[in-house]
């Protein structure tokens, strides 16, 4: 039973919805990786020292709820699989990458092995976090979507965001950072997830509009969700 339906879910989106499914995956994947690989960098943002992968990885909470609110929780679950494969790819083929003899021409190669060093271990923490906090997070979402019977998309987009970027942001600081440098001891490394969960919390509230702009795209038009939640 449960095959047939999730065929006939499939089969009754248009090929407009798959394009914009397209669009939001590729998006989705694209800001994951590149949290991962330029995460290392450290900027300031309000006077506090954060990685720039706080640009692009919120941007993956905000498709998903897009996603959830629009086609259910399978399609959501669906991404953030997706989501996980990428990163064990690009994680697979950075491996090889510093595995690979370097040409007598490259002549960067210590900072290549560094950089790239420094990334793998922060996919590897990300694998962890994101898979968590991701399925976390469109959990949250579909339990208050059922207990405020689908009003409130501002509530459960800022409350699942919230409380699952608190687990993302404990698990990554802690599998990422935790003893990489003589500094990151356990209270440090806190200090610095509860910094980063607070600005996070901020980009939450300000992503609110683009939720709403982009379940109304997701839709195109319809009123109501294509498959059933």
């Amino acid at each position: 039973m449960a095959t047939t339906s999730t065929t006939s879910d499939h089969l009754s989106l248009s090929f407009k919805d798959h394009r914009r499914l397209a669009v939001l995956l590729s998006i989705f994947s694209a800001a994951l990786v590149a949290a991962n690989l330029i995460g290392s960098k450290v900027t300031v943002i309000l006077g506090v020292s954060v990685s720039v992968g706080i640009f692009a990885y919120p941007l993956t909470f905000l498709i998903t709820d897009i996603v959830s609110e629009v086609h259910g929780r399978k399609w959501a679950q669906n991404f953030v699989w997706g989501g996980l494969i990428a990163q064990l790819l690009v994680l697979v083929l950075i491996l090889i990458a510093l595995a690979m003899p370097a040409s007598e021409r490259f002549a960067i190669e210590a900072e290549y092995q560094e950089v790239f060093k420094q990334s793998a271990r922060i996919i590897a923490a990300s694998l962890t976090a994101f898979l968590v906090s991701q399925s976390l997070d469109v959990w949250v979402f579909h339990k208050i979507k059922e207990r405020a019977k689908g009003r409130f998309l501002w509530l459960r987009n800022n409350l699942s965001t919230i409380l699952s970027q608190l687990v993302d942001t404990m698990l990554f600081m802690y599998l990422a950072f935790w003893h990489a440098f003589p500094k990151m001891t356990t209270g440090f490394v806190f200090s610095l997830a509860m910094t980063y969960w607070g600005l996070k919390i901020l980009f939450a509230l300000i992503d609110t509009p683009f939720v709403y702009l982009g379940v109304r795209w997701l839709r195109g038009g319809k009123k109501d969700a294509v498959l059933q939640k």
